[in-house]
C-alpha cells in the first residue's frame, strides 16, 4: 500500500523528494532534512516517485528497493526524459555490481544501509553544490556543472570537456548574465597576468562553443562582448 508524507516549509526552500517504502527510515530521515532547512516529498512506490520527480525538486533520495517501479527504472526514466535533478541512491544492497548498474542508470552518488545520518547528509550538500543555470526553451535545464568531479552536462548530456574548458564553462556559468573580462579569465584559469594577447582564452571559447553547438557568428550561449570579454547568456535573453 502506498503511503505518503508531505512535510512543507518556506516557498525558497529547497526541495528533496525522498522516494523510500520504509517508514522505519523516510520518517526520521524526512525530520532530519526538515531540521536542516529542506522541504521533504515523502513518496512509498516508484510510479509515485517518478510522477513526483518530474515536477523538479531540486534533490532526489532514492531507494533501489522500491515497489511498483524499482528506482533503478525510476532514475532510467528520469535521465530518459532529459531531466537531470541530482539523484542520490540509497540501497542495501552492498555488491558493486549493483552500485555500478545504479550509477550507470543515471544516478550521481549513492549510500549504502545502514548509514550514518550525517554521512547522508554531507552528501546531500555536496550533490547540492553543484551550480545549475536556468531551463532553456524547452524546459530542459541548460547547463549543471559537478565543480568537485569537474563534469559537466548540456541539457541532459555530459560534455567532453579539457581541463581548460571545463574551467572557462564553470567561470561563464558562475557569473551567468555578467560579463567576464578577459583580464579575469585569464588570471583566474591560467593564474597569469594578462599582457595583451588572449589567442588561447580565444581558442578555448571558440572550443567550447563548439561542443554546446553555438554559432560563433550569431551565438546563443556564450556572447563577446567587444573590449570586454565574455557573457554567458540566461535563456530567453537573447
Amino acid at each position: 500500500m502506498n503511503t505518503e508524507l508531505r512535510t512543507q516549509g518556506t516557498d525558497d526552500m529547497t526541495r528533496v523528494l525522498l522516494a523510500e517504502d520504509d517508514p522505519a527510515i523516510s520518517q526520521p530521515l524526512a525530520r532530519a532534512l526538515l531540521r536542516e532547512g529542506y522541504e521533504v516529498d515523502v513518496r512509498a512506490d516508484g510510479a509515485s516517485a517518478l510522477e513526483a520527480a518530474l515536477n523538479n525538486p531540486d534533490l532526489v533520495l532514492l531507494d533501489l528497493g522500491l515497489p511498483a517501479i524499482d528506482g533503478l527504472e525510476v532514475c532510467r526514466r528520469l535521465r530518459a526524459e532529459g531531466r537531470t535533478i541530482p539523484v542520490l541512491i540509497l540501497t542495501a544492497r552492498a555488491d558493486e555490481v549493483d552500485t555500478v548498474v545504479g550509477l550507470d542508470a543515471g544516478a550521481d552518488d549513492y549510500v549504502t544501509k545502514p548509514f550514518r545520518l550525517a554521512e547522508l547528509l554531507a552528501r546531500v550538500r555536496a550533490l547540492m553544490r553543484r551550480t545549475p543555470t536556468d531551463a532553456g526553451d524547452d524546459g530542459v535545464e541548460l547547463v549543471r556543472i559537478d565543480a568537485e568531479g569537474r563534469r559537466a552536462w548540456f541539457r541532459g548530456e555530459e560534455l567532453p570537456l579539457t581541463a581548460k574548458e571545463f574551467d572557462l564553462l564553470r567561470v561563464l556559468v558562475r557569473e551567468q548574465g555578467k560579463v567576464v573580462s578577459r583580464e579575469s579569465l585569464m588570471r583566474e584559469i591560467w593564474d597569469t597576468v594578462w599582457l595583451g594577447s588572449t589567442k588561447t582564452l580565444d581558442m578555448h571559447v571558440s572550443g567550447l562553443r563548439r561542443k554546446l553547438g553555438d554559432d560563433a557568428t550569431s551565438p546563443r550561449y556564450i556572447s563577446t562582448v567587444r573590449g570586454m570579454g565574455f557573457r554567458f547568456e540566461r535563456p530567453g535573453s537573447q
